[in-house]
């Protein structure tokens, strides 16, 4: 059965303008003062139309039909050629990149809101130009200006292909125990060594690709201080930007995955005609912390993967329940005459429905908001502000990754669930989600790693000056709307939650200064859970305050007094119902799913080190 692809524009829309009112703060911002809310949701419609019409058209056929390599080439699947040339002629590639470089000069909120819709529509695909904005945008950083002229305006163009090569056979997450070494010679380094799982590492979409490689320069210190960065070009580059002879590297493999199949994962050998040219970008030693701005901007686009398979998943399951017809209701379940229902009228599914919608559309509010902060890092109005903000998404980043790529690989499962068997079968897209899904925990840092960094250094990090902005702002919300007339309730709930958040943060300090770090860090994939699930009950709050407005307004243009009036038009109008189903879904969230906070917090305050002391006999 061909899926029915949609895009949930209506809450993408909803989320931006409503919940944070992008357009009001963009217009404060100089570089995004002459575009409004008309323009973003023009440019995000057309988006939508072409995540629709042509990337979703061809996400089963590079599922089927794999990433192949023979005789040295990488051949991905003949769909996605016309689908990438589009994709680059419309400027996809770089809609918040620097209009002086050719790109389309957009906030990182609404290329995030294109970037969901394009994942939805098939990560595999994707997954191709993805990281090639990343590179340019490290380049134009911290490259030279010869780089920037050179590199950066072709990759926007998405002419050619950009990649992140940190990975080896012996160095995964231990980024600083890799191998690849640089040797000085002139103006350039001599690059050896192997990096493993590159994503789009090759391919013949495009007519060059611009590695980005951390090696270790002669005589550089061990570890992660000892790492530099250089710029590994597939083919040379002349000074007039045409392509010269081919450069010392080649993929000797690609990996075959149970997800995004049609995504080149690449094993790349570097020098093995100690041939391999490479710049360096910036100082020696320096590589890591440069490459952090890539890996950052990866590790958002993951947690946007992973919001992005769980809207495509919930969407899906949500008409198939609206049309499945199975059983009876649980009222008549005795009764063999009585009519049968469509399954969204059980119990169960509509608690999987919601669960799914509760975690889809917070993980949206989630993203969205982190992409803001960045927006405001780079382009507040004073120092202060930057400073603020650029606290604020380091804090979040971590949870963006980790929260959103777990939470959504629970949707995609309960979206199986909701099939049922169907639901396992290739014929239904859902059990394509969950597989695509899966990746998102694993790379740019695994889960348990960006765990440790929320707790290990984000938590830290100036004295703990993240977590406290954090909670200031939160304590300001709460007293503001301690007495709000309808939802004081949540929001006594929500300060109870923050202050155990609160609390647990303090218990893991002193457990550290005794000199304790283990537990801790058993403990820190829970913590992170915690603090996604109080983000996303804070969040939800909000929501369903402006949308509690949004619907009074409806009601009183319309002279609605009672409350069988108000039924009424929540049944028959899309717009009041709506807004209802995001107050009701705000209630659920913070009464069933953020319940869970409480036994996380307990767990950890058990201090029970039994997991850490079990002897395990093979």
């Amino acid at each position: 059965m061909a899926s029915n692809f949609s895009i949930d524009k209506r809450d993408i829309f909803f989320t931006l303008f409503d919940l944070f009112e992008v357009d009001k703060t963009y217009k404060d911002i100089p570089a995004y003062n002459e575009q409004g809310r008309e323009d973003f949701e023009m440019i995000l419609s057309e988006a939508a139309n072409f995540a629709v019409n042509t990337i979703a058209p061809i996400n089963q056929a590079g599922d089927k039909n794999p990433v192949k390599f023979e005789n040295g080439r990488v051949i991905v699947p003949k769909e996605y050629f016309e689908a990438y040339k589009q994709f680059c002629e419309n400027g996809w590639v770089a809609t918040s990149g620097d209009p002086e470089f050719g790109g389309q000069g957009l906030p990182n909120g609404i290329h995030s809101a294109a970037s969901e819709m394009f994942f939805a529509a098939s990560i595999a695909f994707y997954m191709y130009p993805g990281l090639t904005m990343a590179a340019a945008r490290l380049i134009k950083a911290y490259g030279t200006e010869e780089m920037k002229k050179k590199y950066v305006p072709r990759l926007y163009s998405g002419e050619w292909q950009g990649t992140m090569c940190l990975t080896e056979p012996s160095a995964g997450s231990a980024v600083g125990d890799l191998k690849s070494t640089a040797k000085k010679e002139g103006d350039h380094y001599l690059i050896t060594g192997q990096k493993i799982f590159i994503s789009a590492g090759d391919h013949e979409m495009t007519s060059n690709h611009i590695h980005l490689v951390l090696a270790r320069a002669e005589g550089a210190p061990k570890g992660i201080k000892g790492v530099s960065l250089f710029l590994v070009p597939k083919f040379m580059v002349r000074d007039d930007g045409s392509l010269g002879e081919r450069n010392d590297v080649q993929c000797i493999g690609i990996e075959h995955k149970m997800g995004i199949k049609a995504s080149a994962t690449c094993t790349l050998s570097f020098g093995e005609n100690g041939k391999c040219i490479g710049y360096l970008i910036g100082e020696e030693n320096k590589g890591i912390q440069y490459m952090f701005m890539m890996m950052n901007e990866a590790r958002m686009g993951v947690g946007l993967q992973g919001l992005a398979c769980a809207s495509a998943a919930y969407l899906e399951a949500l008409k198939y329940a609206q049309e499945r017809i199975q059983g009876t209701s649980i009222e008549e379940f005795k009764n063999a005459d009585a009519p049968r229902i469509p399954i969204i009228k059980h119990p169960d599914v509509k608690k999987m429905l919601a669960t799914m919608k509760a975690y889809t559309e917070g993980m949206r509010m989630l993203c969205y908001q982190a992409a803001l902060f960045g927006d405001l890092a780079e382009h507040g109005q004073s120092q202060e502000i930057k400073d603020k903000y650029q606290g604020l998404l380091d804090l979040y980043t971590p949870i963006v990754k980790a929260y959103c790529s777990d939470m959504g690989f629970k949707v995609t499962e309960l979206a199986v669930q909701t099939f049922g068997g169907y639901g396992y079968c290739s014929e239904y897209p859902v059990e394509q989600y969950l597989r695509d899904c899966k990746i998102a925990s694993i790379y740019e840092g695994t889960n348990g790693i960006q765990a440790m960094d929320l707790l290990g250094r984000k938590i830290s990090m100036k004295g703990g000056l993240l977590l406290m902005t954090f909670l200031n702002d939160f304590n300001m919300w709460c007293e503001e709307n301690a007495n709000h007339p309808t939802f004081s309730d949540m929001v006594k709930q929500l300060e109870t939650t923050k202050n155990r958040l609160a609390e647990i943060s303090m218990k893991f300090a002193e457990l550290s200064m005794g000199g304790d770090m283990a537990y801790p860090a058993f403990c820190a994939t829970n913590y992170l859970y915690m603090f996604g699930d109080t983000i996303l009950g804070w969040l939800w709050a909000k929501a369903a305050i402006i949308s509690e407005k949004k619907l009074n307004e409806i009601l009183q243009k319309k002279g609605i007094k009672t409350e069988e009036a108000k039924a009424k038009e929540i049944k028959e109008n899309p717009e009041a119902a709506f807004y209802d189903g995001k107050i009701k879904t705000a209630r659920f969230f913070i009464n069933h799913l953020m319940s869970r906070t409480e036994w996380l917090a307990q767990s950890v305050l058990s201090v029970d080190r039994s997991g850490l002391e079990i002897k395990y006999i093979s």
